[in-house]
């Protein structure tokens, strides 16, 4: 019996000095800068849990996780925040979450148990930055040690976390505390951000509310905590296009990124509240950026989606009955329409699919059209292809007989849905490039006449239920007419005139390379501006893309899953039922 109580003593001894070492306190004893006996260092259900006592928790710390496995580790470390308001850490089951699906992708983790609840006679952040700024020094020094690269350690948080990881992110080089030893000397920079709804990123919020005109206003700008100084990383940004602490704080941070060249991702999801969404969409910016390995060879989407085997009939119409084309012009091509069925029918919904080409031409048969038209009919929606009048009009601004052509095709599509067994109500419309800029049109000036009727088709409404802009180019005025010299920073830019943004705005999916020299700015633009109008659309930019992203890509990245956003909209929104 004393034998057996020795070895159990000698097991829990052994099992509990290894806890001891994978909890690494932040401070000397004595040394903690700003100390309150108000604050804890605790997870949210560790403080909950019974015998809890607060006099021994008083203090920040590390909680290193196992590392991961030799045959998948990459080199790089993520430090997990949890939120929680600044006043506990919630977020004990996303901690769970990340430290599992980063784990197995070969990446070192570490939560950040920070202090809480909110300081008293202190900017609400000031604790937590001070406990970010040594964590960071902690886990660098320990790079080594522990088997990771030095400059290799982002972050992930969510709501105060992420305001928090915006701190970390942005501001490394103002120091949050005075020095208190050698290791205060380490950068405390860190390398890149995943961050998930961040709080307080507002001036109608900072203080540690909801934002009070959520985001809007031109009194409301960005929180001046955040720096943007010479160590500021790339990030990725994901919000809910419904949270109460305002998706504009992070298309603020992504302005403020762009204007200074650094590589960033923007993730905003229609009809969200405040939560974290798109951890893969985190992911396939890491492998996009290179932090998780080198990305695979680039793969054509063509070659991708080679066949039309979910293709049951194609039937083809003109666009205009004979000699009542609207802005007839020699030089031309004839507009038409193909109506694509698939196989097997499982929605009545419909949607109209067209290319880019800088309103010099179109090509229905191309990268930009019938990938997504083959993965559509796969799923058992019926696509109609459009080619439009190109090349550009004489006479005419660019854009006028390829707006003719396509309202007048929504009117073809809506007056035979139902003899084809669809539904009329259930249209959208997809483009890229120029084509993005068309379906901009299409979304927001649905109202606006751009010709004359000339029969009875013209009496039904142009109006579509979404539209799907795929980096529409002629977005902002500083690119009108071609490449956008200021790449869409500049405050005094206005967007296309041709954009009316009528009551009958239809909710919209971006998708655009955040290097795209027609400036996802524009993107983002919209974007807002149908969120001040209560039109609740979707934006994804990716980082480093840049035109035609989606030409070919790497297997792992946005740009090669950017089609699956498509339909992942559809579905949320309930168009494709």
């Amino acid at each position: 019996m004393k034998r057996l109580i020795a070895i159990l003593l000698a097991v829990l001894l052994t099992a509990m000095s290894a806890y001891s070492q994978q909890r690494q306190h932040l401070w000397p004893k004595g040394k903690m800068p700003d100390a309150q006996s108000t604050q804890i260092g605790a997870m949210f259900k560790d403080a909950q849990a019974p015998g809890f006592k607060p006099e021994k928790n008083r203090e920040p710390f590390l909680e290193w996780f196992d590392a991961p496995s030799d045959d998948v580790r990459n080199g790089s470390c993520m430090i997990l925040i949890s939120g929680g308001s600044y006043e506990v850490l919630y977020d004990s089951n996303l901690i769970e979450l990340w430290n599992k699906e980063l784990t197995a992708r070969g990446v070192q983790c570490v939560n950040l148990v920070y202090r809480t609840p909110r300081p008293e006679g202190l900017p609400i952040y000031k604790s937590a930055w001070e406990d970010g700024q040594r964590a960071v020094r902690l886990v660098r020094n320990e790079a080594k040690k522990r088997g990771f690269d030095s400059e290799k350690i982002g972050v992930i948080s969510m709501s105060a976390g992420s305001h928090l990881a915006l701190l970390l992110a942005t501001s490394s080089q103002t120091p949050a505390y005075d020095r208190i030893d050698a290791l205060d000397d380490i950068p405390c920079h860190i390398n890149w951000a995943i961050v998930n709804a961040p709080a307080y990123v507002t001036t109608d919020g900072e203080i540690g509310d909801t934002a009070e005109f959520g985001g809007f206003g031109v009194d409301v700008k960005i929180s001046d905590v955040f720096k943007f100084d010479s160590k500021t990383c790339p990030m990725s940004l994901h919000h809910g296009a419904a949270d109460d602490y305002t998706p504009n704080g992070s298309t603020l941070v992504y302005r403020e990124l762009r204007k200074l060249g650094i590589p960033a991702e923007l993730h905003i999801y229609p009809d969200k509240g405040h939560g974290a969404y798109g951890l893969e969409r985190g992911i396939e910016f890491m492998n996009q950026m290179g932090y998780l390995g080198e990305l695979s060879p680039s793969v054509p989407l063509m070659q991708r989606y080679s066949s039309d085997d979910s293709r049951a009939e194609v039937i083809r119409q003109d666009v205009w009955p004979e000699g009542k084309t609207p802005n007839f012009q020699e030089h031309q091509c004839v507009p038409y329409i193909e109506w694509h069925f698939p196989k097997e029918k499982k929605t009545d919904a419909i949607q109209i699919i067209y290319s880019g080409g800088a309103y010099w031409g179109n090509d229905p048969g191309g990268f930009e059209v019938t990938p997504v038209r083959r993965y559509l009919n796969d799923r058992g929606m019926t696509v109609v292809t459009l080619k439009y009048r190109t090349p550009k009009p004489n006479g005419l601004s660019k854009h006028v007989s390829a707006w003719e052509d396509l309202q007048r095709a929504i009117r073809l599509v809506r007056s035979q849905a139902k003899e084809r067994g669809l539904d009329p109500d259930r249209i959208g419309i997809m483009g890229s490039s120029a084509g993005g800029h068309l379906t901009l049109m299409g979304v927001t000036s649905s109202r606006q006449q751009s010709y004359r009727p000339i029969d009875a088709i013209d009496r039904l409404s142009c109006k579509v239920q979404w539209g799907v802009a795929i980096y529409p180019a002629y977005v902002l005025s500083d690119g009108f007419e071609g490449e956008n010299a200021l790449k869409g920073n500049g405050e005094d830019l206005t967007m296309a005139p041709e954009f009316n943004f009528d009551i009958d705005t239809a909710p919209t999916i971006f998708l655009q390379g955040d290097s795209d020299p027609y400036s996802a700015m524009g993107s983002v633009r919209v974007w807002e501006k149908m969120r001040a109008m209560g039109v609740q659309s979707e934006l994804h930019i990716l980082a480093t893309r840049v035109h035609c992203f989606n030409a070919e890509a790497s297997e792992g990245t946005g740009s090669y899953t950017y089609i699956d956003r498509i339909w992942d909209f559809l579905t949320e929104k309930g168009f494709n039922r």
